[in-house]
């Protein structure tokens, strides 16, 4: 009893110093975890706030100021109060409103004709965020105008019923596919781009079989080219058949130029396979790449880069740290071209934007990847 009590805590000791030894397993199970679960938990919720509205006042009259107050010190609007449709227009195409109410100029005096009308404006590539916050503005509308008509003043003045004049666009079919899809294309490019490269180079690491390469005449960056361009070709394959099949399938409408979107999906496809280079010259082991690339690539990816979240709901801190990540402009501009059309200012913004990510991690790369056997 004595010998088997003295191996069990021998064994122990070896257990734990071992582990106290490894850092990753620490990180991994008592960091990560604790992470996880202050982002999830305060970070990510499916409730629709602070969202941003373009206010247009074609009716800048004191009543029409007063039944769009609803918007003011609210947590659930964030109002931008603009005089013309143009700017409103250019603010929903940008992602910089997610919904336009539109004050008509005979706003007033339809109200005591019992006429009135205000018109909503969504954006309908998020087709869950359309619908709640469609429902946020008709239910304030309806409670604002019982408010004024309860009033002395206005019940004298024959205030009448408000009706809400609804739209969405960028999405005719008012479906969800039309957001998801987006995103599916956005983690198969990841999926792809980070999972494949680092797992299979940092297999090499592992083995020994990259560093015997460094033996031979080949320079540094055409062993990078070489690993690169395989993993290059599949994910482009697969990104193909994910645009054939979102058109042929769910009727997905690819609004802006078929060029653009192939073209910035292959730059950031490059900066993805760069991620991946630079964690497996970094771990040199499969089983660390593969839950680093988890926890810095697929993770965000769902959590943080408004594929299922409201970005807007978000808390400031996690906003920033989503925009910290690369998975975030691509999604951005991936559903501006395949809803909206070309935005030009958004295209160029996060298409500099990328190439930066592709240069940061491009010189990681190269540096990282040196002719010396350690």
């Amino acid at each position: 009893m004595n010998q088997t009590s003295n191996r069990l805590g021998a064994l122990l000791r070896k257990e734990v110093f071992q582990l106290i030894r490894d850092n990753s397993s620490l990180l991994m199970g008592i960091v990560l975890p604790l992470m996880l679960i202050l982002i999830i938990g305060y970070g990510m919720s499916l409730d629709v706030k602070h969202v941003p509205v373009a206010v247009v006042l074609e009716d800048d009259s004191p009543t029409a100021r007063q039944m769009v107050s609803f918007t003011d010190g609210s947590e659930y609007f964030n109002p931008t109060y603009v005089y013309d449709m143009k700017i409103a227009t250019k603010m929903l195409t940008a992602h910089e409103a997610d919904a336009i109410i539109v004050v008509p100029a005979d706003f007033t005096s339809k109200l005591y004709r019992q006429e009135a009308q205000i018109q909503l404006i969504l954006n309908g590539g998020d087709a869950t965020t359309a619908q709640v916050t469609g429902a946020y503005v008709s239910t304030a509308v309806l409670a604002k105008a019982a408010s004024m008509a309860a009033s002395t003043e206005a019940g004298n003045r024959g205030y009448g019923q408000i009706t809400v004049d609804s739209r969405l666009w960028f999405n005719d079919a008012n479906t969800s596919t039309w957001f998801f899809v987006p995103g599916i294309l956005m983690l198969v490019l990841t999926i792809t781009g980070v999972f494949l490269t680092a797992i299979v180079m940092a297999r090499e690491w592992e083995r020994g079989t990259f560093e015997s390469l460094f033996v031979t005449p080949v320079r540094v960056w055409e062993i990078i080219v070489a690993k690169i361009l395989p993993y290059f070709t599949v994910a482009v394959g697969g990104l193909c058949l994910c645009l054939v099949a979102g058109r042929m399938l769910y009727d997905l409408p690819m609004r802006g130029s078929l060029i653009l979107i192939v073209g910035i999906s292959m730059l950031y496809l490059m900066v993805a396979l760069c991620i991946g280079l630079v964690i497996s010259a970094l771990t040199k082991n499969q089983f660390v790449a593969c839950q680093v690339a988890v926890y810095v690539s697929f993770l965000p990816s769902v959590m943080l880069s408004g594929f299922i979240f409201d970005f807007h709901s978000e808390p400031i801190a996690i906003q920033v740290i989503g925009e910290l990540f690369p998975t975030t402009y691509y999604l951005q501009l991936l559903k501006s071209l395949l809803l909206v059309g070309n935005n030009w200012a958004l295209i160029i913004k996060n298409g500099l934007i990328l190439l930066g990510y592709l240069g940061l991690f491009f010189g990681l790369t190269f540096r990282l990847t040196r002719k010396k056997v350690e």
